[in-house]
């Protein structure tokens, strides 16, 4: 008789060995896929140049790269529910070898925007799927894998723009798209078969009566939750937009160039690969929304900063902070869904979440690009990102007291 090995010597058990390798596999991929969120916003100063246009209309394509980023997380991590993380992956790889190969082809800023959008949702399989995949995988580590697959995104941010700012001077920015679209769909397709494996049903199960038992005692509808959920991440993501999409064309406007802009851009990015990882270690001991609160709280702070210092090595110093207290905050959605919401809808939720934080980026880089105009400087934008941050920091703040409220309660009630 065949008998199937027990939980602790099996492989493909929760926190087993081959979830590791799983780990190690969805990383890559998600550094990979990044390549679609990160590459427009190295070129936007050359695309003003070229097209002849003003910062609101280059911004264009940056956030038709969102939108686009924000209907692919919704429709793929649907598609991840039912049908595992192998087909979203190889539709993102195809999609951004198209979408790269048309961007460099593009003869205006309109049909360049267009073709961000199909980038977009390409780069989408990259990020809130291959979260919520991996998150079945691992119990008692889930945060720390979900913030280092999210870790995927930020690693693209630092390796990318640097490529593009070696290469773009040599062969311009269209080869470059062209090159970038080839290298990202050749590795990725292949890439995508070694996550074939779907996790086991009890381990679902098992992951469905802790998340409903959680559910229960906070006391908060699951719709209520995503909605407060969805507001907070369109708040803290227009803040922390201001600093990524325009670090390059600031540093451009102020005299430093743009190459010390991607400079800052890619530290800022490789800085917030830490503090990534160590929120994915607090969230394990602390739990998501207090995780969430403390970042949300720092990258106000370090808002606040840019209003102070823009000097060059000031702004590499802010820039550095910047990236250190707001690199936790995205993936935080995610583990708290997974702590409070039904695995089983884990991508289509995630998918939620991170597409209202998309939203939120796509939104605040048009919105500092015209307050930009406005204004003649980024001042106010910057002052723009903190007061949405703000609104973010007492949606959190509301849930966390509320998390704690029910415990203490029943607490006492346990007591009498």
């Amino acid at each position: 008789m065949i008998t199937s090995a027990p939980p602790h010597l099996d492989r493909y058990a929760p926190d087993g060995s081959y979830a590791y390798a799983r780990l190690a596999i969805a990383l890559l991929a998600a550094t990979l896929l990044a390549a679609g969120m990160w590459s427009v916003v190295v070129i936007l100063p050359k695309v003003q140049s070229d097209f002849g246009i003003d910062r609101a209309a280059a911004s264009t394509p940056y956030t038709a790269a969102m939108l686009g980023f924000a209907v692919g997380t919704l429709t793929l991590g649907r598609m991840a529910d039912k049908m595992g993380i192998v087909i979203p992956v190889v539709g993102s790889a195809v999609l951004l070898g198209i979408g790269f190969l048309l961007a460099g082809l593009a003869p205006n800023i309109v049909l360049l925007a267009a073709t961000h959008l199909i980038i977009g949702f390409g780069a989408a399989g990259g990020f809130g799927p291959l979260l919520a995949d991996i998150s079945h995988w691992f119990v008692k580590r889930r945060g720390l894998a979900v913030v280092i697959v999210a870790s995927g995104n930020y690693l693209g941010g630092t390796i990318w723009p640097l490529i593009i700012n070696t290469a773009m001077p040599v062969f311009g920015w269209r080869n470059t798209y062209i090159a970038i679209g080839l290298a990202v769909a050749g590795i990725a397709l292949p890439l995508s078969l070694l996550m074939r494996r779907r996790p086991a049903e009890h381990t679902i199960e098992a992951a469905a009566t802790a998340t409903a038992i959680a559910q229960a005692n906070l006391g908060i509808s699951p719709r209520v939750l995503m909605t407060f959920l969805s507001v907070a991440g369109v708040c803290c993501c227009v803040a922390m937009s201001m600093p990524q999409v325009h670090i390059v064309a600031y540093c451009g406007d102020l005299g430093y160039g743009v190459a010390r802009g991607a400079e800052m851009l890619s530290l800022m990015l490789f800085l917030g690969i830490f503090s990534r990882v160590a929120s994915g270690y607090v969230a394990d001991r602390i739990g998501g929304p207090p995780t969430l609160l403390i970042g949300s709280f720092m990258q106000a702070m370090a808002l606040l900063l840019y209003l102070f210092f823009n000097g060059l090595t000031s702004l590499y110093v802010v820039s550095g902070i910047f990236g250190l207290f707001q690199g936790g905050i995205v993936p935080m959605y995610a583990v708290i869904c997974r702590e409070l919401l039904p695995p089983r809808e884990a991508g289509a939720n995630i998918g939620i979440l991170v597409t209202a934080t998309i939203v939120g980026m796509a939104f605040g880089g048009y919105i500092s690009g015209v307050i930009f105009d406005w204004t003649g400087s980024y001042r106010m934008a910057f002052l723009n990102g903190f007061v949405w941050n703000g609104v973010n920091v007492v949606i959190i703040g509301w849930l966390v007291w509320k998390q704690r409220a029910v415990l203490a309660l029943t607490g006492a009630m346990q007591k009498s």
